[in-house]
């Protein structure tokens, strides 16, 4: 499960925020995280949960999880699909000739501070 590693860095960069900006305390963080970056959202959620309250700063922070889907990019005929219903090949014209345009990004998008 590398969720839990995936919270301790971000748990590390939000106390680096919060210090350099004289807070206390966090009272929430969200995410934005992509469909397809290999992260469950449950699992996080859960290690969330346990590792927050290792950290003063942090103790009840509540996670906030925004999903960005993920979408395609045809070459061939120019065209954007949905990539978990469709996968690598256009379902316009069939090309394999396709790039991934969201949802791989895993971004600390805010934070709400006291």
């Amino acid at each position: 499960m590398h969720e839990l590693g995936v919270v301790f860095h971000v748990i590390d960069q939000i106390e680096d925020i919060a210090k350099e900006n004289n807070v206390n305390h966090i009272n929430s963080v969200t995410l934005q995280i992509g469909t397809v970056t290999g992260i469950v959202p449950s699992y996080l959620e859960d290690c969330w949960n346990w590792a927050v309250s290792k950290h003063e700063v942090t103790t009840n922070c509540k996670l906030i999880i925004e999903k960005i889907e993920a979408i395609t990019h045809c070459d061939n005929c120019g065209k954007n699909y949905n990539t978990i219903v469709y996968g690598k090949t256009c379902p316009h014209c069939q090309s394999p000739n396709t790039y991934l345009l969201q949802g791989n990004e895993f971004m600390i998008k805010e934070m709400e501070v006291v």
